[in-house]
């Protein structure tokens, strides 16, 4: 019902208080009040090169995406700073669609670069950053916000990926073979979960692959040393392989093993 419900989907830009307002109360119920960007924050930020996206049913949000401008001392980008939908609306695809809206609205103001952090453990966040967007990963960032309370994030480092998503530009066609690249992290099961093995830093492959878990809310729930152990091993891997020059292009599905598989190419 919720599918069909949402063909009626409308996608709005936000700028009054009270829409910033109910924006701030859904950000609340996703991951808690002190995570919630205050109003007076994004008010201010919808009058300064900024946006708010609001995805509605009817009159009920379900759905929002929150974006600044950012400066690095050369250029001028769109950070993106949080993107949440309501626990009864998820895995429908209305993330996708905030995202499109978000690149659409970017270009109307003029920006040809996104960038936005996300925890490399999440795949349902990285087949869309990168599967079906066709973003990039330039950089680890270990611990990127500190110590984190809410429910998906409490105790364990918020190390994230940089994504870079060049909207402007064609994804460019990959052709490669799971079976023949190495991959760096060696994985075995454990009372049906994935565990990390070996990890190997010797390899100078054009592409090469990093495996990660598909369930990673749950290994934390149910082997929370084996979560620590997959952010310590998952870390150890692309600090190194960004630090000699690849970045991550891709998440791709091994459903032969039912596992994720992160493409890293060199640059």
């Amino acid at each position: 019902m919720k599918q069909e419900a949402l063909t009626s989907l409308v996608i709005k830009n936000l700028h009054t208080v009270k829409d910033l307002e109910a924006v701030y109360e859904l950000e609340a119920r996703i991951w808690s009040v002190e995570e919630a960007v205050p109003v007076n924050h994004t008010v201010a930020t919808v009058k300064n090169g900024g946006f708010v996206l609001g995805a509605f049913l009817g009159e009920e949000l379900i759905g929002f995406q929150y974006s600044f401008p950012g400066f690095d001392g050369t250029k001028v980008y769109l950070c993106s700073h949080s993107l949440g939908i309501h626990p009864e609306y998820r895995a429908l695809g209305i993330g996708e669609k905030l995202k499109n809206a978000q690149k659409q609205t970017a270009l109307e103001k003029g920006y040809d670069l996104i960038s936005w952090t996300y925890d490399p453990l999440e795949t349902v966040n990285a087949n869309l950053n990168l599967h079906k967007l066709g973003a990039e990963c330039t950089q680890y960032i270990e611990n990127a916000y500190g110590e984190m309370s809410d429910h998906m994030n409490a105790g364990i480092p918020s190390d994230r990926f940089l994504v870079e998503w060049r909207i402007q530009d064609e994804r460019p066609l990959r052709q490669f073979s799971l079976e023949v690249l190495p991959r760096a992290i060696e994985t075995g099961v454990a009372d049906g979960l994935a565990v990390p093995e070996n990890v190997n830093l010797f390899y100078d492959n054009e592409k090469i692959l990093i495996p990660v878990p598909g369930n990673f809310q749950d290994i934390k729930k149910r082997d929370f040393e084996l979560a620590l152990k997959w952010r310590k091993s998952t870390k150890d891997a692309f600090a190194h392989y960004f630090s000699k020059g690849w970045i991550v292009t891709d998440l791709i599905k091994d459903a032969a093993e039912n596992q994720y598989l992160y493409l890293l190419e060199k640059r």
